[in-house]
């Protein structure tokens, strides 16, 4: 996946944008972590942190991957090979939030959804203080929170549009964390029937 992300930001720049850096594909969107988490998964010893991670995977990075598919407009670039890239890192991230379902190390307790939640809530700070501190070199909305740019995903446009575009931000984010709830609850509920604790 790293591989794969330096080359479609060499691909970005100096095919696409005639040799600009374009801040809006920085590697930091909700599907941009679990790269990240793969990077760093080999190397984690703590069976605490290795639960977080994996059940991070199984919970947003699952349903990152597929709620990408009810829009696909975000996926598609003007050189076809980036379109394919983008495409296939999203069934990767479902492939992998399925595998990390399935690890008898992915946490399938509140207290563990509770924690991959803060693990998000982390990224979304980290994400925030990018878009603020990199907003002057160009355009750049990581994890689409950008208080510079109006809501673009679908629904959350309309609600940004009647309630301000403050309040579509923290819907977004609290459907996130809704949905990401449904996925472990499922994953509860699977693990249970299959006999993984």
């Amino acid at each position: 996946m790293a591989a794969s992300e330096i080359w479609k930001q060499l691909c970005l720049t100096f095919i696409v944008n005639s040799g600009h850096y374009y801040w809006w594909y920085f590697p930091f969107q909700l599907c941009s972590i679990p790269m990240y988490i793969c990077l760093i998964l080999p190397w984690t010893t703590s069976v605490r942190l290795r639960k977080v991670l994996l059940t991070f995977l199984m919970d947003f990075g699952l349903l990152g991957g597929i709620f990408t598919f009810f829009d696909t407009s975000g996926l598609h670039y003007p050189y076809p090979p980036l379109t394919v890239h983008s495409f296939a890192w999203h069934i990767l991230l479902i492939l992998l939030g399925l595998t990390a379902g399935l690890a008898v190390e992915g946490g399938c307790t509140w207290r563990d959804y509770g924690r991959c939640t803060a693990l998000y809530g982390g990224a979304c700070i980290i994400a925030t203080i990018l878009n603020m501190l990199f907003y002057r070199f160009g355009a750049i909305n990581m994890f689409y929170i950008s208080p510079h740019y109006y809501m673009t995903q679908v629904i959350f446009k309309d609600i940004a549009a009647s309630l301000g575009n403050t309040a579509g931000i923290f819907v977004y984010i609290a459907a996130i964390l809704a949905g990401a709830a449904v996925f472990h609850m499922l994953w509860r509920l699977a693990r249970r029937h299959m006999n993984i604790q």
